[in-house]
């Protein structure tokens, strides 16, 4: 009953059948035409013809936008009892056909057959495949499970497609599972079939009901040399655990990954972890596979997590004159009449500062910098006002003034080294060492402060820097050795302020750890070219099986047999010049580049650059509460919370939404 192609003229007229919301009656001379709003297409519009043509072609037709079916079999299928009222379009003939949709109301039928498959494009509607998508979604945003049960979900869906069966949350859960375990496979086979080693971050989460957890995230550079991490396994802990049950919850996380042979480095939140946990992990292992023993680069600790332990030491040091601080300005904003007399001073004064008195949130660290900062700003207009008003109770001595303005810029270098960490989601391990010099430089001068206080605050902050700094220096300095920008340079240049004297010493020792390391990577080549069982991701120990007495035979070939005229890559790469700096140089594409010229060593520099030298995120790098899982997530069994947190940590990645900060989809999981 098509019509051909013809010039029209449009004449109104009321239509009553709901398939007209999706045509224009037209008329041309005696003969009705129904043009289709979607392809344009003319049919027989006549009231004779009636309106199942016109629903058949909206069936088939490949430019019907994607909607409600129910629409469309409203009409037929009309029941009086077990109705729903729901939005449905409507069309306004007075208006363009890309404008047509209007809200209007009509009855649907909620209850089709189960059996009644609709075809839209060769397209059929899939329980299965719908529950399986819905239950991907609540894992990817964090939803609760127990949405499916909510009465606005409810008609939102079924205004979408009355034929989907709606399901208790326990069976969601159950989809959730089934998720996790096919998610599961595929990371799996791809953390075994990757050349490089896994590094391995411990992370510490808590709870409102004071429960506690442990995240084993996996961080490791991949064949295209990209930076990727994925949490492998959360750990509802007992309430009964100690720290030595900590080594036998990570071997069963590498013993449940099969990736104990390609483990390079562990690294803990707390800086604070005894050094035997460490080396439990490492004998547990080395009993079983062969296992890097360098022990310098297995044993890291976070920087970020010691930059907020430093922070926090510094807070809570000034913690009276804070306070202090706080209720000068709660009371400089109390009434207006007090604000324009303090604005007034500071006018008189001369300040010309533009930034507002702000009272800090004491959880988020940065906060109280810039409240600090702002009121030091202040300082005269303070001490000129408190001469004013004899209400003001809570000003500052000189001496206090000045305690605040040094912590102040003590916080400052946090600050600023906190946003270098911070301000890339995936930091390579380069980045850290010329941070953490500066922070070690600055504390000689902080704690020869003739100020008994502030050398004091100064000492206590050095004390734990030392602690990190012994377990970590050789990491971080390897790491910057890596950098084509800084090489050994980077490093004599920072050890010749810290070290002075014995300066010479200390560089040899780190030069020496990159040698050593070295020859570990050109020995792992060695018997992989010789077509050695060993496995190349793989690196050999120094205990040997007594029954093998031939297993230290590859070693010596490769040190007997190596050509002293030609240099090693470790030798070329060093003896070059250094690579220019440049604010966009990315030191990934760098050594995917160079792979070539340096076979071995880029090797070695795939596992330390991808050693995660810090494991806050960039959204808790000001926080001084730490990982906080929300009481959705807290309130399910074990099993069900690692299931959602790791899925969703996979299906994040898969779809290459790793903007956290910004994004929702970490909020269920966070609470700053």
């Amino acid at each position: 009953m098509e019509i051909a192609n013809d010039p029209v003229i449009k004449k109104s007229k009321r239509l009553t059948s709901v398939v007209w919301n999706h045509f224009e009656r037209v008329r041309k001379g005696d003969t009705c035409y129904a043009v289709c709003v979607h392809c344009t297409k003319k049919l027989s519009g006549s009231s004779n013809s009636g309106t199942s043509h016109l629903r058949n072609h909206l069936m088939r037709c490949l430019k019907r936008s994607n909607f409600d079916v129910s629409q469309l079999l409203s009409a037929k299928r009309r029941k009086k009892d077990n109705t729903v009222t729901v939005a449905n379009i409507g069309f306004d003939e007075g208006r363009v056909k890309e404008e047509y949709i209007k809200p209007t109301l009509i009855k649907y039928e909620p209850d089709l057959k189960k059996d009644e498959i609709i075809n839209f494009g060769g397209r059929k509607f899939d329980q299965e495949k719908s529950q399986l998508d819905l239950a991907r979604m609540i894992i990817l945003h964090g939803y609760p499970l127990n949405m499916v049960e909510h009465v606005g979900f409810k008609v939102f869906v079924k205004n979408l497609q009355p034929l989907f069966e709606f399901v208790p949350n326990n069976v969601i859960e159950i989809s959730c599972m089934e998720i996790y375990g096919k998610e599961k496979e595929i990371v799996y086979h791809m953390i075994n079939k990757l050349h490089g080693r896994i590094n391995l971050s411990i992370e510490s989460w808590s709870s409102a009901e004071n429960s506690s957890y442990l995240c084993i995230v996996a961080h490791y550079i991949d064949e295209e040399w990209t930076l990727q991490k994925k949490i492998l396994n959360f750990v509802t802990l007992d309430p009964s655990h100690t720290e030595d049950l900590l080594p036998e919850l990570i071997i069963k996380c590498l013993n449940e990954w099969d990736i104990d042979r390609k483990l390079f480095a562990l690294t803990f939140d707390d800086f604070c972890v005894e050094d035997d946990i460490t080396l439990i992990i490492k004998q547990r292992i080395s009993e079983r596979r062969p296992f890097l023993s360098t022990h310098p680069l297995l044993d890291i600790r976070s920087a970020a997590h010691l930059l907020n332990s430093m922070v926090q030491d510094a807070i809570d040091a000034l913690h009276e004159v804070i306070q202090k601080i706080r209720e000068s300005i709660r009371y400089i904003k109390s009434s207006q009449e007090i604000q324009a007399k303090f604005n007034e001073i500071a006018q008189q004064a001369g300040i010309d500062s533009r930034k507002a008195l702000i009272i800090d949130f004491p959880v988020q660290w940065k906060s109280t910098y810039l409240m600090l900062e702002t009121a030091v700003e202040y300082k005269t207009v303070f001490l000129l006002f408190q001469e004013q008003d004899l209400s003001y109770s809570s000003a500052l001595t000189d001496e206090e003034w000045g305690w605040a303005t040094s912590v102040t810029s003590y916080l400052k270098l946090f600050l600023e080294i906190t946003n270098v960490f911070s301000s890339n989601l995936f930091p390579t391990a380069n980045i850290y060492f010329p941070e953490i010099c500066d922070i070690h430089i600055q504390l000689f001068d902080w704690c020869r402060s003739s100020d008994s206080f502030l050398s004091s605050v100064a000492l206590k902050m050095k004390a734990r820097f030392d602690t990190y700094w012994s377990k970590c220096s050789s990491a971080l300095a390897v790491a910057a050795i890596l950098d084509p920008r800084f090489k050994m340079k980077l490093v004599e240049y920072y050890y010749s302020q810290i070290y002075g004297s014995t300066a010479l010493d200390r560089i040899k020792e780190v030069s020496d750890a990159v040698k050593e390391l070295f020859d570990a990577y050109s020995i792992c080549s060695t018997m992989v070219d010789q077509g050695s069982a060993l496995p190349c991701n793989s690196l050999p120990s120094t205990s040997y099986d007594a029954r093998d007495r031939l297993k230290g035979f590859n070693k010596f070939l490769y040190e007997t047999s190596q050509n002293q005229n030609v240099a090693s890559d470790l030798d070329k790469y060093l003896e070059e010049p250094i690579f220019p700096r440049s604010s966009d140089f990315n030191i990934l594409n760098w050594w995917k580049v160079h792979m070539p010229r340096y076979p071995i060593l880029s090797m070695m520099a795939r596992d330390v650059l991808g050693t995660p030298m810090s494991t806050v995120p960039p959204e808790l790098a000001f926080s001084t509460e730490g990982r906080v899982l929300d009481p959705t997530r807290a309130s399910l069994n074990p099993d069900t919370q690692q299931a959602l947190i790791c899925t969703q940590d996979w299906l994040r990645n898969e779809s290459g939404d790793l903007s956290t900060s910004s994004s929702h989809v970490a909020l269920p999981l966070l609470i700053e």
